[in-house]
């Protein structure tokens, strides 16, 4: 029987299989869904076992469980780390869902709910794909491991701990991931470049209390007017950062890159359209693509303080919040990038106030060269497929284990994503396009079958 035919036959199952992942609220931020990360682990742990794989083991680590197991019956052969998340983004804002967040619902060719394409759509993939595999052949092409892990939205605390202590363990000659985009429906693409991320929190105190406007206001500080002004410091009328030694490490974009770029024919005007928005913006001399794949960024993520609520309260708040995160590239050091910013908040922050800063995340860039073999294999099955090589791109986004796999397993990186740029991860809304659940089950098939 064709791979056509086998998944053909059984895609009703598959989704209905993976509406059961969708409907687990497994959001790893929040302390109250501890029990339903459990319950997503045990979930991916009994379909690894049902596909097929062995060594199947739920660890525990001082966070969130990680599910490995593996199949190692193919000697001579390549080993390949499948890695994924079975985490997913809070919901927030709740009103603007159309349908509930974890209902799973079919719409338009489309299956809408969180995490079906971050990251469990595409996790479901790779375990469906090596169940076809052993069902069809009783054999796999090559040797496979998978890590599963439940804190990637957290940035992977406990994955590290478990990378150091487990090496042997997740010993590979490459990690196959699919956790990126194709560029758009219909031209696959392959990632062989991730930004890097860094985040901290600001807080700016002024008086000890909310004051009345008409007795105070003119006279005495206001939190909120000093976080406005501080904040807009941070760029200049260009979209370049002024924080002093931010673009260190930072890497220029050579002739052949903007000629890489350039080949994605990435239509703007239809982008603005499909957002609402009358102009792109961002620093001056880079198209859309290139400030998003390979230039860094700094961004306002909440600023909020004061009266929040319907109608006017006349108050001079106390207190004003901003959170903040930084997409870096290159060589640009996560912790170097912190003190500059922090130095810079400090040198800027008006008289008479206190500043507080509490940093967070950190993670360096990811690259990678196009022309290892593994990679064009990749950008072969996606051609034998959707009838179009993929090709290579550089990622906005940031997946921080990214680059420490590659480090500590001394192993590339194939990244071959399913999603679409437009499916709204970690916004209200989030789908699936099932044209890719199909064609991702092909390729993943096509690609373990041209590596073994």
């Amino acid at each position: 029987m064709s791979y056509e035919s086998y998944f053909s036959e059984r895609r009703e199952q598959q989704l209905e299989e993976l509406k059961e992942f969708l409907k687990i609220p497994s959001i790893s931020a929040l302390s109250e869904h501890k029990q339903d990360m459990i319950k997503a682990a045990e979930w991916v742990a009994g379909k690894l076992a049902a596909a097929g794989l062995e060594n199947v083991k739920i660890h525990q680590t001082a966070g969130h469980p990680i599910v490995y197991a593996d199949h190692l019956h193919a000697p001579g052969k390549p080993t390949f780390l499948i890695y994924g998340h079975y985490d997913v983004q809070p919901v927030d804002p709740l009103n603007l869902w159309e349908t509930p967040p974890f209902e799973p619902t079919e719409r338009d060719g489309k299956l809408y709910a969180r995490g079906a394409t971050d990251d469990k759509g595409q996790v479901f993939l790779h375990i469906k794909a090596v169940e076809a595999l052993l069902k069809q052949e009783q054999q796999l092409p090559v040797n496979v491991k998978f890590c599963i892990e439940g804190e990637e939205e957290i940035s992977s605390p406990s994955l590290l701990t478990f990378l150091n202590e487990k090496q042997e363990l997740l010993a590979t000659d490459a990690v196959l991931i699919s956790d990126t985009s194709l560029i758009e429906k219909g031209k696959p693409a392959i990632s062989t470049g991730l930004r890097g991320l860094c985040s901290l929190e600001l807080t700016i105190n002024a008086s000890n209390t909310d004051l009345h406007s008409g007795t105070y206001g003119g006279g005495v500080p206001n939190a909120l007017h000093a976080m406005v002004e501080l904040l807009a410091s941070l760029h200049d009328k260009q979209g370049r950062i002024t924080v002093e030694g931010f673009y260190e490490g930072v890497p220029e974009l050579t002739a052949a890159m903007h000629e890489e770029f350039e080949k994605q024919k990435f239509n703007e005007e239809q982008l603005k359209k499909t957002l609402g928005l009358s102009t792109l913006y961002g620093e001056e001399g880079y198209t859309f693509v290139e400030r998003t794949g390979a230039r860094p960024t700094l961004e306002l993520n909440g600023v909020w303080g004061g009266f929040q609520g319907e109608g006017t309260k006349t108050v001079i708040p106390k207190e004003a919040h901003a959170k903040i995160t930084c997409r870096l590239v290159g060589q640009q050091d996560p912790q170097r990038i912190l003190d500059a910013i922090i130095a810079h908040l400090h040198a800027n922050v008006q008289q008479g106030v206190t500043l507080s800063v509490k940093p967070g995340e950190k993670a360096r860039a990811f690259d990678m060269d196009p022309s290892n073999p593994l990679l064009q294999t990749a950008a072969d099955a996606y051609e034998a497929v959707y009838g179009t090589r993929a090709l290579f791109t550089k990622d906005g986004g940031s997946i921080p284990i990214v680059e420490t796999f590659s480090r500590q397993l001394s192993a590339p990186v194939i990244m071959m994503g399913f999603g679409l740029p437009d499916e709204n991860l970690h916004a209200p809304n989030e789908h699936f396009n099932l044209e890719n659940f199909d064609k991702g089950l092909l390729t993943i098939v096509e690609f373990l079958k041209r590596v073994g």
